[in-house]
This record gives C-alpha cells, structure tokens and sequence, in this order.
C-alpha cells in the first residue's frame, strides 16, 4: 500500500493519474513545505513523512492489535530492486541494509557482526548516532503505533541528521536486524534527481503538440 504525499497545497492531477495508471492500493495525501523550509542544507520531505505518519497512525489507532505491516520510507530519487520488498516483509522492530550511491562511495552500510550491527561504513559522519541514509531501514507498524510522537523533527536537527533523530526515539543500535546477506548486498540505490540542464531547449514553445513531462 502507498502511501504518497504530495509537495503541494493540493493534489495535482498529474499526481493524480500516475497513482491511478499504477494499479497499486495508494492513498494521495499532499502538504506543502513552508517556503522558509526550501532552501539549500535543510532536510527536505519532513512534513511528508510527518503526513504520513499520522495518517498510519490515525487509521490504526481504534484497532485492535496485532497489526502487522511494515514501514518504509521510498523516496522520489531512489532506485529499488523489488528483492528489497521481500527482505523487509520479516522485520520485527527495525531492520537496515545498504544503500548503493552515485557520488562519494560506491555504497554505505551497517558493519556486522555475529549477526548484529557494530558500527557504519559511510562516507561522511560516522559519529552519527544511525549513520544511514533514509532508504537504509523498515520500521514495524507496530514500532510506529507504540511510538505515537516519534516523527521527524524540524526544529534543532542538523543537515543529514533526520535518520538518527527519528531512529533515536524507537529503537538502538543494538535493536537493529540486519538483512540483505548481513547487509552484504545492495537492493536500493539513492540515484538522486540533479537539476536538469535545458540548454538545448527553444526559448519558446515551438512544438506543435502539448507533451506532457
């Protein structure tokens, strides 16, 4: 089930059509970032996630336990292997894997040991409390419903921070279960999306039909 948050004051129709033509069972939700939250360094997508937090939790919150299912962050910019799907549908509280990237490093991971995580193989701040990226890790609904003010925070969390800071309020390091091979193998792949270079482009419209892009 998806659950997609637009960036906007309202669901868009383009939006719309996609999550129709997809076949997929999906709820549309939209909330659109402040403008003092859209500029360079800030975590972006918090009250997206947010949304969709409280949607879960809203839903959930006159039923009876247990509930099963699994929560996972997808983003926009990622690229996935659907044998990630597989691996996360037997996570228990919070389960991690690595994560293949375009710049820096081929790739960060959790460390493992004995079947546990130790530490993180990572590029950049491994003093992080949960040196991951966002499509590192699956969280239990469960988790979700017992944590009812875990979100993501917009207020004293740093850039590349939102990871640990949501993590820190459900579970430890200790807590977490590797998958992907003891987190050997990389089945999602943060491709990122770059603003795109329109030098070819006319100044204006010359085509004879409307494209949609």
């Amino acid at each position: 089930h998806w659950i997609l948050v637009e960036d906007a004051a309202a669901r868009s129709e383009l939006v719309t059509r996609f999550v129709a033509a997809a076949g997929l069972p999906c709820t549309h939700l939209h909330v659109p970032t402040p403008r003092r939250y859209k500029r360079p360094g800030l975590p972006r997508a918090t009250e997206q996630r947010n949304a969709g937090l409280a949607w879960l939790r809203q839903r959930h919150q006159h039923l009876p336990p247990p509930q099963p299912g699994v929560l996972f962050f997808a983003d926009d910019d990622n690229t996935y292997s659907l044998e990630l799907f597989q691996e996360m549908r037997t996570t228990r509280k919070v389960s991690v894997w690595p994560v293949g990237l375009v710049g820096g490093r081929r790739y960060e991971r959790p460390v493992v040991e004995n079947g546990k995580v130790v530490g993180w193989y990572t590029g950049w701040r491994a003093d992080r409390p949960f040196a991951i990226d966002m499509a590192g890790f699956a969280v239990s609904l469960q988790v979700i419903l017992s944590h009812p003010k875990a979100v993501f925070k917009r207020r004293g969390s740093q850039p590349g921070m939102q990871e640990s800071d949501f993590l820190k309020q459900i579970t430890t390091v200790e807590e977490l279960e590797p998958k992907a091979n003891n987190c050997t193998k990389v089945l999602v792949w943060h491709t990122r999306t770059e603003k795109v270079n329109l030098a070819n482009e006319p100044k204006y419209h010359l085509d004879t039909v409307n494209i949609e892009v």
